[in-house]
């Protein structure tokens, strides 16, 4: 009897460390959207368009379903995340297949070096500085991952992550035919973190091949920049600088482009606060094509609506986008009010400058264990589309989302 007391007693500090290393995580978010007219419109695929009085409102519900396991070592710590991401629908009930969007999320080991620095090796997210460059886009059902090595060291306020990826399916060929892919890619991400101005330095250079026969033919493009942002009482100041030069996949030429971006924001007391930003983003000329924001989280910039650059408006008349947001909490109700006015940065078309305008309103409530978040956009078609006959007045977008995040094995981390 008392040997059995003992292998208990073994048996429950053996599963007491194991729980202590290991941690297991859920998600599960429903997400449903309102595509009423103009945004997201001829089938529910993007990019975001005009819609015309052929197009007919609809409702989508997608999911997130995920479930995230990491165990932390002395040496090294390895995180491995499976997610199905559905829609309502997009599978016959007594169907034998899935719908083929079940997948490894992430699944990566950081190795420690030393003291002070790592190697982080495998799928993983690569999200730095406010996610303009280089984000997880977690907006998105699906987000988004790297296969990537990630050499990382930091010390003090000082950090630098030096990266690089190579994608070859078949032998030494990976056709891509969108930016939003690339055959290879090195950066370095280095930052300085002090009480009240932070600043980055993010550089990367991405590889592209053609889809064509071999996949030969490759095109190299640089983007380089930096990003900052200064804290001081209520008020802050952040700002963004990138050049773009090289080519394009195909052998399109980039000389110069550039985002340049600045943004004030001041507490105005309680929760209240308000915020104005100018964000800059070089179109299409006679001798570059225009500057792309690459595999950053692009749904939190230039309106939700996602008019702009969420797989559109690649390589068109650039971008000024003037917006205002007010936020402010309401009966523990997180409100963000953000107003929007784009302009083209270059009127390639001789058709004038004004894109329109948009606005945007989000809810956000967290309760004991989950959150519910909500929305609704509309844009405004500048007067040039609204005349034209067949355009639709109204131009909107409503959302509501529910977040869960179970913890059933709640190790320390």
């Amino acid at each position: 009897m008392r040997k059995q007391y003992v292998l208990i007693g073994l048996i429950a500090l053996m599963v007491q460390f194991a729980q202590a290393q290991f941690t297991l995580e859920g998600e599960f978010r429903p997400r449903s959207e309102y595509f009423g007219n103009g945004g997201n419109f001829t089938g529910g695929n993007f990019p975001a368009q005009t819609a015309t009085d052929a197009d007919e409102g609809f409702i989508r519900t997608t999911v997130r379903a995920a479930l995230k396991a990491k165990y932390k070592a002395e040496t090294y710590t390895v995180f491995t995340s499976i997610q199905e991401v559905f829609a309502f629908g997009d599978r016959p009930q007594i169907a034998t297949n899935g719908n083929g969007n079940f997948r490894v999320q992430e699944a990566w080991a950081d190795l420690k070096l030393g003291a002070s620095s790592s190697l982080k090796l495998g799928r993983q997210p690569l999200s730095y500085d406010d996610q303009r460059i280089l984000g997880g886009l977690g907006w998105a059902q699906q987000a988004r991952t790297h296969d990537a090595a990630v050499y990382k060291f930091k010390k003090n306020k000082f950090s630098l992550d030096i990266g690089g990826a190579l994608n070859t399916t078949v032998d030494e060929v990976y056709n891509t035919s969108a930016l939003f892919s690339y055959r290879d890619m090195v950066f370095v991400r280095a930052n300085s973190k002090g009480e009240k101005f932070n600043i980055s330095f993010l550089g990367l250079v991405n590889t592209f091949q053609d889809a064509n026969v071999d996949g030969s033919n490759k095109s190299s493009l640089v983007t380089a920049g930096l990003h900052a942002d200064y804290k001081v009482g209520g008020f802050s100041l952040t700002s963004n600088l990138f050049i773009q030069d090289g080519q394009r996949i195909g052998g399109v030429d980039v000389k110069g482009a550039y985002l340049a971006s600045l943004g004030i924001a001041q507490k105005l007391g309680g929760a209240n606060s308000l915020g104005l930003t100018y964000e800059r983003i070089s179109g299409r000329n006679s001798e570059s094509a225009a500057f792309f924001p690459l595999y950053g989280t692009n749904h939190a910039f230039n309106g939700l609506i996602d008019r702009f650059y969420v797989g559109n408006h690649g390589n068109a008349g650039g971008l000024n986008d003037f917006q205002l947001t007010y936020k402010t909490k309401i009966s523990g109700v997180a409100l963000t009010v953000a107003g929007h006015y784009f302009t083209e940065q270059s009127d390639i078309d001789g058709m004038g400058n004004d894109l329109g305008s948009e606005i945007d309103i989000v809810l956000a409530k967290k309760f004991k264990e989950f959150t519910l978040v909500g929305g609704y956009s509309h844009f405004f078609e500048p007067s040039d589309i609204s005349d034209l006959t067949g355009v639709k007045d109204t131009q909107n977008w409503a959302w509501a989302m529910l977040v869960i995040k179970p913890k059933f094995i709640n190790g320390t981390k």
